[in-house]
C-alpha cells in the first residue's frame, strides 16, 4: 500500500495533485446546471459537487471554484436568482463533458454541445430536455470558503420533474432506473449497479433488504 503524507502531497505536480485529490472522495453525482443571463443567453456547465442540505425547506448545495476567471454559471445564478439541475445519462455523457470547455459567453453550450434547452411552467432557467431528472432551483446565498477561495452555493428546490415509474411509494427515487450516471474525479464516467437497499439501522437489529416498490 502506498502512503502519501501532507508533505508528499505538497511536492506533487500541481495537475497530478489536483486529479488525485479530486478522486479521493469517491464516486460523485454528475449534474448539468442550466442558466440564462439577463440578456437571455443560455449557459450549461457540469458540476460534480452537489449535496443534500435538508428536506424542510428542501435545500441543495454545490461548490464553485474560485472566481478569478469568468464563471458564467455563477454570474447568471446571482443575476437572475434561478438555475436548473439536470442529471446526466449515458446517452449524452460525452456532450455533457464537452460543456466544460471554456466557451465565450456569446456561445451557448446547449447549441455548441447539441443539447436541448427546455422551459417548463414559466420557470426562468432552461432545463436539459435529454435529462430524466430535472430540478428547478432558487438561489438563496453564497458562502466563501476562505481556506481555498471556493464558493458554496445554496439553493432551494422549487420544482422537480422525474419519470413516474422511478418514484417508490415511500418517497425513494430510483435514480439508477432513471439512468443517471456518476463520475470519479472530473473525467471518469460510470453507470451504477445496485447491491441492495437496506432498512433503517437500529441498535438491536441488523438491517434487512428492502424489496419491491416499498
Amino acid at each position: 500500500m502506498k502512503t502519501f503524507t501532507k508533505n508528499d502531497l505538497s511536492k506533487l505536480d500541481q495537475r497530478f495533485n489536483a486529479t488525485f485529490i479530486n478522486c479521493l472522495s469517491g464516486f460523485k453525482s454528475l449534474n448539468l446546471i442550466g442558466t440564462v443571463s439577463l440578456e437571455k443567453s443560455t449557459n450549461l456547465a457540469p458540476f460534480n459537487s452537489f449535496f443534500h442540505l435538508g428536506a424542510s425547506p428542501p435545500l441543495m448545495g454545490f461548490i464553485s471554484r474560485p472566481t478569478n476567471v469568468a464563471r458564467h454559471t455563477i454570474e447568471n445564478i446571482k443575476a437572475t436568482g434561478f438555475y436548473t439541475v439536470n442529471h446526466v445519462l449515458e446517452d449524452f455523457y460525452l456532450k455533457a463533458h464537452q460543456t466544460s470547455a471554456r466557451y465565450p459567453d456569446t456561445i451557448s453550450e446547449f447549441d455548441a454541445c447539441e443539447l436541448t434547452a427546455e422551459y417548463k411552467n414559466s420557470f426562468l432557467a432552461p432545463y436539459v430536455k435529454e435529462s430524466r431528472i430535472q430540478i428547478g432551483m432558487k438561489f438563496i446565498r453564497e458562502q466563501l470558503i476562505s481556506e481555498n477561495g471556493v464558493h458554496l452555493i445554496i439553493g432551494e428546490i422549487l420544482e422537480v420533474h422525474i419519470p413516474e415509474n422511478c418514484l417508490n411509494v415511500d418517497g425513494f427515487l430510483d435514480i439508477e432506473k432513471a439512468g443517471s450516471i456518476c463520475v470519479n474525479g472530473l473525467d471518469d464516467y460510470h453507470t451504477t449497479t445496485r447491491i441492495n437497499r437496506l432498512s433503517y439501522a437500529k441498535p438491536d437489529k441488523w438491517p434487512e433488504v428492502i424489496r419491491g416498490n416499498s
